[in-house]
């Protein structure tokens, strides 16, 4: 038997704990030169993905403190600065979801905003990291150990790749 999330707030966190997984998945053990990697002249990079990743967790969380504000990030980051962005910024989003301070907005407009280009974006960087000769295992996600609140870039080895 397992635990259903009880509210929209619940679902949320658990979106982003996928989120997490996703792409710590996707964002370990890359090519040294992955960050700089383009596909065609007109594409951004994994890096500038990336970045603008963390730009999505921060203006959502703004959003959920009902202070919508849009912030690029500097561009001289590195790969690593902006992977330990990204995973604190879920953390930061997760932390505010999981207390009880108000939502500045609906939590359908949270998930359609943010979280669903984020989730875009994870899987553009999996489809980048196979055309720069470097692809990640498919996986069963149904059986990946997932976990409500675990957004970090510490996460559970896979189950079952393929």
């Amino acid at each position: 038997m397992t635990t259903e999330p009880t509210t929209a707030r619940d679902l949320l966190r658990h979106t982003l704990a996928t989120l997490a997984y996703r792409g710590g998945k996707t964002l370990r053990d890359t090519a040294a030169d992955f960050a700089q990697f383009r596909a065609g002249e007109n594409t951004r990079t994994p890096l500038e993905i990336l970045a603008h990743l963390g730009d999505l967790m921060e203006w959502a969380l703004s959003i959920a403190q009902g202070n919508e504000k849009w912030k690029k990030a500097d561009d001289s980051r590195t790969w690593d600065q902006e992977v330990a962005r990204f995973f604190a910024s879920l953390q930061s989003f997760d932390d505010y979801l999981a207390s009880a301070k108000p939502m500045g907005c609906s939590p359908q407009q949270l998930f359609q905003a943010g979280i669903a280009d984020a989730l875009t974006h994870v899987g553009q960087l999996a489809m980048l990291r196979g055309l720069a000769g470097i692809p990640i295992r498919g996986e069963n996600y149904f059986l990946a150990d997932i976990v409500t609140g675990k957004v970090g870039a510490d996460q559970s080895a896979p189950h079952f790749e393929f």
